[in-house]
């Protein structure tokens, strides 16, 4: 064997070149070796609100829908790449549109989820005026706080890989964002789609960071205003199921009240459920 064949290949850099830009630093050190299909980086519009102006794209988007695996492949690649993949649904807008307001992923570290929860809660007990709190029974108008984590029934990974490979049937199109965990996607993207809720993402990211760590939660899709988890240790009994409810109502109230409309209900449809879809109105 001659010195050629004896050295190791080079590594494989981050292409298309525009992945870089994602960074901050512009990629230092990231390798893809996964092949993209055609696709572009997104700049937020300046025309769009934006409480944070950004000086860099804020994420890449491809063309057209991908095939299936790829998602899989691509979060393999997360901890060497830096980039957590995202399918998108509604890709024209308003992903390709640029309608989309970055948050720094910063901000998410000065939300606290059990505050959030919380403060919620109060809020929406406090414009009950006829004081019917029977759509949160048995909690009523006291806020139970976080439940307690899950028992993983399945490897998070694997199984947001399938979860992906599933969605990937709908023909949706992939985005990339240049952060260290999914949950931190919402913001880096600028997705919006609790507009109608909270004004701002950084806090439900925070939630979704909770939920990384207790039910091995990955983000899989965004839409417009949807929102596609994998859950691997989801509440297997009615009692987690409804503590967890509870943090779901506060998340995005929508699910509930446009679904079974009260929590008990709720509960029932998401114990041992390994998928959590959320919708804002």
């Amino acid at each position: 064997m001659d010195d050629h064949e004896r050295r190791p290949a080079p590594p494989a850099e981050l292409r298309p070149p525009g992945l870089r830009h994602l960074f901050g630093d512009g990629g230092v050190g990231r390798t893809l070796a996964a092949e993209l299909p055609p696709g572009t980086v997104v700049w937020p519009d300046p025309g769009y609100p934006q409480r944070h102006p950004v000086r860099r794209p804020a994420f890449w988007v491809s063309d057209g829908p991908v095939p299936a695996g790829l998602w899989g492949t691509l979060r393999s690649e997360h901890p060497r790449s830096g980039l957590w993949p995202v399918l998108l649904d509604e890709s024209t807008q308003p992903w390709s549109a640029g309608q989309v307001a970055p948050e720094p992923v910063s901000e998410i570290d000065n939300y606290d989820p059990a505050a959030f929860m919380a403060e919620v809660w109060s809020d929406w007990c406090a414009h009950q005026i006829d004081g019917d709190y029977s759509e949160l029974d048995p909690y009523g108008k006291n806020c139970p706080g976080l439940a307690p984590p899950g028992i993983p029934v399945h490897d998070p990974d694997e199984l947001a890989d399938r979860y992906a490979a599933a969605l990937t049937r709908r023909g949706l199109s992939l985005g990339l964002a240049a952060v260290e965990r999914g949950a931190d996607a919402l913001t880096a993207m600028g997705w919006q789609g609790a507009l109608n809720h909270n004004e701002w993402t950084a806090p439900l990211a925070a939630v979704v960071r909770g939920w990384e760590e207790r039910f091995g939660a990955r983000v899989v899709g965004l839409g417009f205003n949807t929102l596609d988890l994998s859950v691997a240790a989801p509440p297997l009994t009615s009692r987690h199921a409804l503590q967890v409810a509870a943090e779901h109502w506060a998340f995005c109230p929508d699910t509930m009240f446009q679904g079974p409309g009260t929590l008990i209900g709720y509960a029932e449809e998401i114990r041992g459920k390994t998928a959590w879809s959320f919708w804002w109105d």
